[in-house]
């Protein structure tokens, strides 16, 4: 009997260190899941969000590993991001901090806005209005925000949001993207900490790319957390659970 016991406890001991391992892969190698705690990405990503990052899109930096372990330096397997991706990266200031925003700027870019117009060396970026999108503010009242869908030089095309066209950083200097750096922004131009705030954020480093942002696995109204499964009924939001971030 004693025999067998120990038999199981070993057994058990294997399979939750091969649970870990496995999990350690997972999370360096394939796919790592990040929520969105702030409204930067809004039209396109809301607070409540629950997304899937893929690692394996850029390729891996010491910022992929999980748990942030410096096992190299640089980046290996490289695949270079697209304009227009969603990406989540480590905050330059830090190193530590994740960041979600869109790259809209490569290495050699210049980007500037003015008047609240992307413009992309020296070429105002397309935008269209649509229909306004609805939000509430810190009050917890209902607003309209005006909308507009924006085309990047490369055709990709997504939705943002600005509250006005002179805002703070609706006119800026020339940014010159530098070689192995990128300029990422968020979707909701007036409210978003991003590549235009120098001091901040800056240009973006390709070590500290995570991931690239693919799809929801899980969405909840703000103010309800993912835990509170009682609210679930209520408060999820079942219509965005398994879109693709575009």
């Amino acid at each position: 009997m004693q025999k067998n016991k120990s038999g199981g406890i070993g057994e058990t001991i294997k399979t939750v260190v091969y649970a870990v391992v496995i999990a350690f892969g997972v999370r360096t190698f394939a796919y790592e899941p990040f929520n969105i705690p702030s409204g930067s990405m809004i039209p396109t990503l809301l607070v409540g969000d629950y997304l899937f990052v893929s690692k394996f899109s850029y390729g891996y930096s010491r910022y992929t590993v999980a748990f942030g372990a410096p096992v190299f330096d640089g980046r290996v397997l490289y695949t270079k991001p697209e304009r227009g991706d969603v990406a989540v990266f480590k905050l330059p200031r830090d190193n530590k901090t994740d960041y979600i925003k869109r790259i809209i700027g490569l290495p050699g870019d210049r980007i500037q806005m003015i008047g609240g117009i992307l413009h992309i060396n020296g070429e105002a970026v397309k935008r269209d209005r649509v229909e306004d999108f609805v939000t509430t503010d810190q009050f917890g009242r209902q607003i309209r925000v005006a909308q507009y869908v924006e085309t990047l030089p490369n055709g990709r095309k997504h939705r943002i949001i600005e509250e006005s066209d002179t805002g703070s950083l609706d006119n800026t200097q020339v940014y010159t993207v530098p070689e192995d750096h990128f300029f990422a922004m968020g979707d909701n131009r007036d409210n978003s900490l991003d590549s235009r705030v120098s001091s901040m954020v800056g240009f973006v480093p390709v070590e500290n790319l995570v991931g690239r942002a693919e799809f929801l696995f899980f969405s909840i109204d703000e103010g309800s957390s993912f835990w509170e499964f009682w609210k679930w009924p209520w408060a999820v939001r079942f219509g965005r659970i398994f879109d693709g971030v575009n």
